[in-house]
């Protein structure tokens, strides 16, 4: 096994931040599968695989990576480790992505201890900005117990989703006018460290069936959706969930880029759509292909997704469940425009 940090690197460097967060705790072993000649020399070279090592937590995200995806970071590891002309030389023209066994260890074991750590700094949190302790009193054990948390969780592969390290930090957060009450700032600390406790008690292969696994193949869609879900994972901030809705948004601009026609879908209010209005577009598209007051639902679902990612955006205090019920009508808005389309058929399969 190889490290991958000189292509996660290289991925940085051409701002692909999104495939480099996803491979950041990856490895790579090569394989040989095939000889071949290079010509005019009539040197043999090896041709070979490489097989990336993905933990739990990204092996989904990787897998569900458009053609387009694949062959940047096939072009990125290609750069690293190139051919060498000589005896034994491996040209690398494909990858794979398989699970790295060690994270799917037993996680139940300190499960529970680690939600007990997660309980004492969310406890603590809501007291000291509640009318509770003076921050002085437990600021040492809010910070000891922050560390011993952050600590565990990185073994795991898991983020403490908990921004603030010191309490002091979490002051200037709640008494910067985003959080004037106290109810305010009850909730926000619950949906801070909700999707963590779920995922703790529910264990590493507790995940929601999906009914489409693969990617459109509207790269650009495909691409924006998948940073959108790689957002929504390592965010923890207000600040980041309101960048899911940014992406959210951005996605539907795309789908509706890509399926939109204007002589194919005349308008309905007499106002042309322009190039990134999404939810013109869209309806119009909608209008023409599930035209009739029975197919309203539909119609509705879409402009109701756009509207959630633009109210998102501009939500100084957005949470987590915002970010993913965003990211979740984004993604069924995208699926439903594919089935219309004829991408996918009902069984989940792509018909073209």
């Amino acid at each position: 096994m190889e490290s991958l940090e000189d292509v996660v690197n290289l991925l940085r460097h051409r701002r692909r931040h999104d495939l480099a967060r996803l491979l950041s705790q990856s490895t790579v072993e090569f394989f040989e599968i095939d000889e071949a000649s290079i010509i005019p020399t009539g040197m043999t070279v090896v041709i070979g695989k490489a097989d990336i090592c993905a933990p739990i937590s990204d092996y989904d995200l990787l897998r569900s990576l458009s053609k387009q995806d694949n062959h940047h970071i096939l072009e990125a590891v290609q750069e690293i480790w190139p051919y060498e002309e000589r005896e034994g030389g491996m040209a690398i023209n494909q990858i794979g992505y398989r699970l790295d066994q060690s994270s799917l260890r037993d996680e139940s074991y300190n499960a529970d201890a680690l939600i007990q750590q997660l309980d004492r700094l969310r406890n603590t949190m809501i007291s000291v900005s509640t009318g509770g302790p003076r921050i002085d009193e437990v600021n040492a054990e809010y910070k000891e117990v922050y560390n011993q948390l952050t600590e565990e969780l990185e073994t795991w592969g898991l983020q403490n989703p908990i921004p603030y390290t010191d309490l002091w930090d979490w002051y200037g957060k709640w008494s910067g006018g985003d959080l004037p009450s106290y109810q305010s700032r009850r909730e926000y600390i619950r949906d801070l460290c909700a999707p963590l406790e779920k995922r703790l008690r529910e264990g590493p292969s507790s995940r929601g069936a999906e009914v489409f696994s693969e990617p459109t193949g509207w790269h650009r869609v495909d691409r924006t959706l998948g940073e959108v879900r790689t957002q929504l994972e390592a965010s923890s901030t207000a600040e980041q969930f309101q960048t899911v809705g940014l992406l959210c948004r951005e996605t539907l601009i795309s789908l509706a880029q890509t399926v939109f026609d204007p002589d194919q879908h005349p308008p309905i209010d007499q106002v042309e759509a322009s190039d990134t209005d999404a939810k013109r577009m869209l309806e119009r598209y909608l209008a023409r292909e599930v035209a009739g007051r029975s197919n309203a639902t539909a119609r509705k679902h879409a402009r109701v997704s756009l509207n959630l990612a633009n109210e998102l955006q501009h939500k100084r205090t957005a949470t987590f469940r915002d970010a993913a019920l965003c990211a979740e009508a984004t993604a069924s808005v995208v699926n439903i425009i594919a089935i219309l389309s004829g991408i996918r058929d009902p069984q989940g399969t792509e018909v073209i």
